[in-house]
């Protein structure tokens, strides 16, 4: 009696299998890139600067991460002093905000703050803290939370 190796080929995946990973690929992906974004809408209107309320701008580049760390500091302050600074962002990657950024002599996560009537208060370079955050804005700008 002779045996036979014969392989059993697995079968080609149906149409609904194809869409259905296709699609989970594509969700994983998309949640992906969806943690990468920065959290917390900034805007990018630096004319605001010394319109009367004190302001912190934070030169900010996508392709870096300082900014993005920082980012996350000002999001955890932000609520401490509503109403009384604006914060900003300046976009590297728009003309407006280079030219900014430019005059100041900011790069990516630097922090620009400045008084109500637009004149520069101080800057931080890639601050790594809460503390320091509050520090500056309490001490350089005469704010209290």
């Amino acid at each position: 009696m002779t045996e036979t190796n014969t392989k059993t080929l697995p079968k080609p995946l149906s149409g609904w299998t194809k869409f259905l990973i296709t699609l989970l690929i594509i969700g994983g992906v998309g949640s992906f890139v969806w943690t990468q974004l920065p959290s917390g809408a900034y805007p990018t209107d630096l004319s605001r600067v010394g319109s009367g309320q004190p302001t912190l701008v934070l030169a900010f580049d996508m392709n870096y991460g300082g900014g993005m760390a920082v980012m996350e500091l000002m999001n955890e302050i932000r609520p401490d002093y509503a109403g009384k600074v604006d914060f900003l962002v300046a976009h590297l990657g728009m003309a407006d905000g280079q030219a900014f950024a430019n005059k100041h002599g900011a790069s990516d996560g630097t922090v620009m703050l400045f008084t109500s009537d637009g004149t520069p208060g101080g800057k931080l370079y890639h601050p790594q803290s809460v503390d320091a955050l509050h520090q500056a804005l309490d001490s350089i700008l005469g704010l209290e939370r």
